[in-house]
């Protein structure tokens, strides 16, 4: 019973994970444009799941600042200029290049053996071109960087902005060959973390984020979602 009770625990998390994924991109890309409204009843049917994940799914969008809870008008999608959305690459490429100095002097054996052990498994990941998957890589390997800092009150803010930027740093990576210039990207971080230069590692990582930045400005272009 306990297997049982487990598996549909996870196949709700997988359903819920999947909503929001999906919502995530449509807002993301504009597909979903801002001011439109979304019921609980036509995701639900849409997704073939119950109200529950839609729910969940909607609750964290709104965490992340992509959708509102309006009065009269119940759930509606946030208002994200393109401009805003760049300013908080901006933000992230600031914080994330003080987090991978600290954590340059600062992370244990074991966390850069983790670390490189990422990097190394990703080379699988872009041959593949499995977006969903480098995805959840490169949340991972970030968030590594963060934790490896030893400073708590950072991770947690690190890891705020990047939940804003959830669905936009997953949409850029849509830009083509942007998987492979990533990658190389992190292989030119991991190589000053190697070499214990932290502010040769901030500056590629600082660069890094702006590239991203500019990756997802393309692809709204490319697709006039602008």
């Amino acid at each position: 019973m306990t297997g049982e009770l487990d598996d549909a625990a996870e196949d709700r998390e997988l359903l819920f994970d999947r909503i929001r994924n999906a919502l995530e991109n449509e807002i993301a890309t504009g597909k979903l444009e801002a001011g439109a409204a979304l019921d609980e009843q036509q995701l639900a049917d849409r997704f073939g799941a119950s109200r529950t994940p839609v729910r969940e799914a909607l609750r964290q969008l709104a965490a992340n600042g992509l959708v509102e809870v309006r009065a009269r008008r119940g759930v509606v999608v946030a208002r994200m200029t393109p401009e805003r959305i760049m300013d908080m690459f901006e933000t992230a490429a600031e914080i994330e290049a003080m987090c991978v100095r600290l954590a340059t002097y600062r992370m244990t054996p074991v966390e850069r053996s983790r670390l490189i052990e990422l990097h190394d498994a990703s080379e699988a990941i872009v041959k593949r071109g499995d977006f969903d998957g480098y995805d959840a890589f490169n949340r991972a390997f970030h968030e590594a960087i963060y934790h490896a800092t030893h400073n708590s009150f950072l991770a947690e803010q690190a890891i705020a902005i990047r939940n804003r930027l959830m669905a936009f740093r997953r949409t850029q990576l849509q830009q083509e060959q942007r998987l492979d210039r990533s990658r190389a990207e992190h292989e030119a971080i991991m190589q000053a973390i190697a070499e214990g230069d932290g502010e040769m590692a901030s500056r590629r990582m600082r660069a890094h984020m702006l590239n991203a930045a500019t990756a997802l400005r393309r692809f709204i272009e490319a697709n006039k979602l602008a």
